[in-house]
């Protein structure tokens, strides 16, 4: 039992005797039916701190030759397969974590030999009839062993894309790592030692001349999962069922947690159902049903029931730079892009010209695509649309923007508390004042005099809102209005509001028209006070003014 080869089964039992320990051992049912077909390639990408690293572990604990695993797997659904033990401790395994010889390396020229080193040692001292044929690689180690024992080899890397996503600059370097990889994978010798290839990064596998470098792999992605798509990540049930024992809301974890929407097989499935993104809906993409899973970010959920806290555990990642490097690109539309989702809006995203490179963005739809897969944007493979999916992410990226270049935007995000204070004190010049700015500010990025411009200034400037109320936008339904109702999440702490936002019109019959209209559907189940917040812009001007009534 080794390191890197023939591992034991010690993160396994690490997993397993946590507080929160969630069976993800479908999994291993999954690539038990692959073993042995030509379909015995896993690239497996999904954002950080979704549960990529915990089951591979589970990998090595349930494969390798290395360890005695049949009492640890027992309580767990792998147990229930028809064979489970036909693929239990009966593979040698070959695990390592491109990250780690990464990091620490002196100069990148060293990556590639001290994987290799560090691999190769390991074959010498578990295979010690291995000195005496003295191979030059590991992959030709691997062949010579399974030319004597006849035991097929399980390879398992981790963080696969952290050279073409970190240094992804120096091609020599890239090219070189993915030559190396080929060797596992790619070989006479590769097809008769290997019995399961298994990767997993936060990038799809890069692309080459638009083709995947590795293309004898099988890609389960944050935008298609396909059969793996409740195997990373806590679903909608897992989530629900943990809530009692620490008493959070599923709602709480939706709000903070949830945004991530994945669509795998529907069984059975001949026709659509289900409400339009509620989970467990079904839904016609490419020619065929899939189902949705709304999948929460597993570490941020466990996190806030160990720690009894709502908020954002996801600011120690080291992706904070990133984000703010990526947002900040000058690419047409994408600051535009960016600032509407941060009001809850969604934005169209075409995904498929993305090189899984972070340096070939060529339009703001590859950095968008990026974001995605890197857990900063939710996206909706049927409506194909890119959206910031829960107060935990919206809250990095309101950092990102507030210490960045964006200085208009974040100037809207830093003066949103007084405003709120303001309306709650029914300061309409205040008020008017605030919106003129954010307006202004706004204005700056897209056409000035366009009334979703307008409304999407009334979004930035009431962005904390969203802390307290449960904020619905009614799309306009005519030219020169858009109405947003603010719900308060607690009733009785804090009014309701209902902004309206108008070109031309007169204050005062603005607040008629609200009276008189019908908000029934915004405010059905809602009892409390209302302020009714008018306001008007008026184009020839360029003023604002404002009007507010308590109801």
């Amino acid at each position: 039992m080794g390191i890197y080869v023939n591992p034991g089964n010690g993160s396994m039992h690490l997993a397993v005797n946590s507080e929160i320990y969630v069976d993800k051992t479908k999994l291993l049912e999954i690539l038990n039916k692959c073993i042995g077909t030509e379909k015995h390639f896993f690239a497996v990408s999904r954002a950080r701190r979704f549960g990529k690293t915990m089951a591979a572990g589970m990998i090595d604990a349930y494969y390798s030759v290395g360890c005695a695993s049949g009492e640890l797997f027992a309580p767990y659904e792998i147990a229930k397969a028809p064979d489970y033990e036909k693929h239990l401790n009966q593979y040698n395994v070959v695990h390592f974590d491109v990250g780690s010889f990464f990091y620490s390396a002196k100069t990148p020229e060293e990556v590639i030999p001290a994987i290799d080193g560090a691999l190769l040692r390991e074959m010498l001292w578990e295979f010690p009839f291995l000195k005496e044929l003295q191979p030059k690689n590991t992959p030709e180690a691997m062949y010579l062993v399974f030319e004597k024992e006849k035991r097929k080899f399980i390879v398992v890397i981790d963080e696969y894309d952290c050279i073409t996503r970190d240094d992804a600059e120096n091609e020599e370097l890239v090219l070189g790592f993915l030559k190396y990889l080929r060797g596992f994978f790619k070989t006479e010798e590769s097809k008769q030692f290997l019995a399961l290839g298994y990767i997993t990064g936060i990038l799809p596998i890069k692309k080459i001349g638009g083709e995947s470098a590795l293309n004898v792999f099988d890609e389960y992605t944050m935008t298609d999962p396909d059969v793996l798509v409740d195997c990373f990540g806590f679903t909608e049930q897992e989530m629900r069922a943990l809530c009692p024992k620490y008493g959070f809301t599923p709602e709480d974890m939706h709000l903070w947690y949830d945004g991530y929407y994945m669509y795998g097989p529907a069984g059975e499935a001949k026709e659509e159902e289900g409400e339009e993104g509620k989970d467990g809906s079904v839904r016609m993409i490419n020619k065929g049903f899939k189902r949705l899973w709304h999948i929460y970010n597993p570490n941020s959920v466990v996190d806030a029931f160990r720690k009894k806290s709502l908020g954002s555990h996801w600011r120690n990642t080291g992706t904070f730079d990133s984000l703010q490097q990526f947002i900040t690109r000058n690419y047409a539309g994408l600051k535009e892009d960016v600032v509407q989702m941060l009001t809850g809006q969604r934005r169209i995203v075409n995904i498929r010209t993305f090189q899984n490179d972070v340096t070939q963005f060529k339009r703001k739809d590859d950095v968008l695509a990026c974001l995605i897969h890197m857990g900063y944007l939710g996206y909706d493979a049927f409506t194909k649309e890119a959206f910031i999916p829960n107060a935990e992410v919206a809250s990095v990226f309101e950092d990102a923007i507030t210490v960045g270049d964006w200085d208009d935007v974040g100037d809207a995000l830093r003066h949103s508390d007084e405003l709120l204070r303001a309306v709650r004190k029914m300061e309409e010049e205040k008020v008017a004042k605030a919106i003129a700015a954010s307006h202004q500010d706004y204005a700056s990025i897209i056409n000035y005099h366009d009334e979703n411009a307008l409304a999407t200034a009334v979004m930035v400037s009431f962005y904390t809102a969203r802390a307290d109320y449960f904020v619905k936008r009614e799309l306009p339904a005519g030219r020169g209005f858009a109405d947003i109702a603010f719900i308060p999440k607690q009733e009785g702490r804090d009014p309701a509001m209902l902004v309206e936002l108008k070109w031309n019109r007169s204050v005062k019959t603005a607040i008629k028209q609200i009276k008189d209209r019908n908000y029934q559907g915004a405010l059905s189940d809602y009892h409390g006070d209302i302020l009714l917040v008018r306001i008007n812009y008026t184009k020839k001007t360029g003023k604002f003014t404002c009007r507010i009534e308590r109801i």
